[in-house]
């Protein structure tokens, strides 16, 4: 006997679908979540100017239809509070915290392969026993807080972006520093550099970043947004990256120059990430993809009038697209202020962390508060974290080299252990809540089957493993993406094998190929 039949580590937004789904099916389940409350990544990040880059009408549940018509997005792009407050919407309507183990993290997962059983240890030594263990722990939710010299000698206050006070941090009047300059970063300089005495910006690799445009819903357009709301779901299901962006099928490189500019034009007016999805090749072709770059470049160039400070802000190490892009509200305008520095430390490296700042060359930055916007252990960081063991095999010692996955669902040796949106999958290339549905939906099936089949264990097959494996890095290598040192790489964390983690292929073309492998009895899987 279980104490349980799935243990779920992870109250976010997959975490508690999962739950809510295997409810449905008459299936026991317990929820285990390091944070007090549910909401994952909206839960943790608080810092100043959090905002979700995939409008809300998008990222946002479709698995209830009366849910989807009572929630009202107050804008186009809903602020952290605003997604804090839906996801808690969501646990009350469906009562999910009565099954939830709050302020727990799970230390440890060992497998009994005579029972077929998961035994997860929790940091307060309680143990739990189930037949399937479902990972929800998020893709971007291993914060990398890489060590400076001296930090513990800095006299004044120091934050993380990953981990921010709930209870806030007044920055009014002080002299902030900001290190890094990715999507959490751009989000908390723009939001702090109205209010602060100063503020010095530490950029190691500049971003793309398109504008937001974000804007209030007025009452109609959520009206009709609401009325079509099942057709918008599915042209959502059958895009790439998992929202409708009007994709264009043409190659740049075939196209006349007016048109190109049109598409540029009419996208970057639009707003959002959509606006690299206008030619089929933009992510292929260097030629291409290097217009597109050059196009946000000159845009930047416009928005920030000191042209050094521009350049700095313009990235030409890397293929757009490569890395995540940003969706700013006013980033690029923030260099404009006479209270804001750039400093760029590949000319002028951070030496070490003093009583007073942060040294960066020769020069002593005199600060009273440091935030560190340093990232995450993206992909695999949230399960190397965990001991989670199988045998003789740890699963960190499998994917030392690189993430090794069927699906980006399973691993060889470690049965009954499903991952949501795990690297393997489109997961970080695509509209999380797209891909967290899909993968939810497709677990709970399959753990149906297995119930209803009388079987009490599911494993990939080697061969079913060593294919994807090499089908994700196929449809990686036939892009420009892995040219770029990028986290989807592990580039940003020091000793981290680099491999192309995501499945670039699409959200359509993989449910294609999962929806298959399910249909046919789970083809690829050993079920016993």
């Amino acid at each position: 006997m279980t104490d349980v039949d799935v243990v779920i580590i992870g109250a976010g937004y997959a975490g508690m679908y999962q739950l809510h789904k295997l409810r449905k099916i008459g299936v026991s389940a317990r929820v285990i979540e390091a944070g007090d409350d549910v909401g994952g990544t909206w839960y943790w990040n608080r810092y100043p100017g959090a905002r979700c880059d995939i409008e809300s009408i998008h990222y946002s549940y479709s698995f209830d239809e009366d849910l989807e018509q009572e929630w009202n997005w107050s804008e186009r792009y809903a602020a952290q509070p605003e997604l804090l407050k839906y996801a808690k919407h969501v646990a009350d309507r469906f009562d999910l915290r009565k099954d939830i183990s709050f302020n727990t993290r799970v230390e440890k997962l060992e497998f009994d392969e005579d029972a077929d059983t998961w035994t997860t240890t929790t940091d307060d030594g309680a143990q739990l026993t189930s037949r399937y263990v479902i990972a929800a722990t998020g893709c971007l939710s291993a914060p990398s807080r890489p060590k400076f010299e001296g930090m513990e000698d800095f006299a004044g206050e120091q934050y993380y972006t990953s981990s921010w006070p709930h209870e806030g941090v007044d920055l009014t009047g002080k002299r902030v520093a900001v290190i890094g300059t990715g999507s959490s970063g751009l989000q908390t300089i723009t939001a702090i550099a109205p209010d602060v005495l100063e503020l010095t910006v530490f950029q190691r690799t500049p971003s793309f970043a398109v504008p937001a445009h974000n804007h209030p819903w007025t009452e109609e357009q959520l009206a009709e947004i609401k009325a079509d709301y099942p057709a918008f779901r599915e042209r959502d299901r059958n895009t790439r990256i998992g929202f409708f962006t009007n994709a264009g099928t043409g190659l740049m490189s075939e196209a006349p120059p007016e048109e190109i500019q049109r598409d540029f034009d009419e996208r970057w007016q639009k707003g959002g990430l959509g606006f690299n999805s206008g030619f089929a090749d933009a992510l292929i072709d260097a030629r291409s993809n290097d217009q597109v770059a050059e196009y946000v470049r000159s845009k930047i160039r416009e928005k920030v009038k000191d042209p050094e400070t521009a350049e700095k802000l313009s990235p030409r190490t890397y293929p757009i697209a490569s890395k995540r892009m940003c969706v700013d509200t006013g980033y690029f305008e923030v260099y404009n202020q006479d209270n804001v520095t750039l400093i760029d430390i590949n000319e002028q490296p951070i030496r070490q962390i003093t009583k007073d700042g942060i040294l960066a060359g020769d020069t002593e930055h005199k600060v009273d508060v440091i935030i560190f916007a340093t990232g995450f252990d993206a992909m695999t960081g949230a399960l190397d974290r965990i001991e989670i063991r199988a045998g003789d095999q740890l699963l960190r010692e499998k994917w030392a080299h690189g993430p090794r996955t069927y699906l980006g669902l399973m691993s060889v040796g470690f049965p009954n252990l499903y991952m949501i949106t795990g690297p393997g999958s489109p997961s970080v290339l695509s509209n999380m809540l797209v891909s967290i549905e899909y993968h939810v939906n497709w677990v709970t099936d399959a753990i149906g089957y297995l119930n209803a089949q009388g079987k009490t264990r599911m494993e990939p097959t080697q061969e079913a493993e060593d294919n994807w494996v090499s089908t994700v890095n196929d449809f990686g290598n036939m892009t420009l993406m892995p040219q770029a040192n990028s986290w989807y790489m592990g580039a940003n964390i020091p000793g981290k094998e680099r491999v192309f983690m995501p499945f670039v292929g699409g959200v359509d073309t993989y449910a294609q190929v999962a929806n298959g492998v399910a249909t046919v009895g789970y083809h690829g899987f050993d079920l016993t």
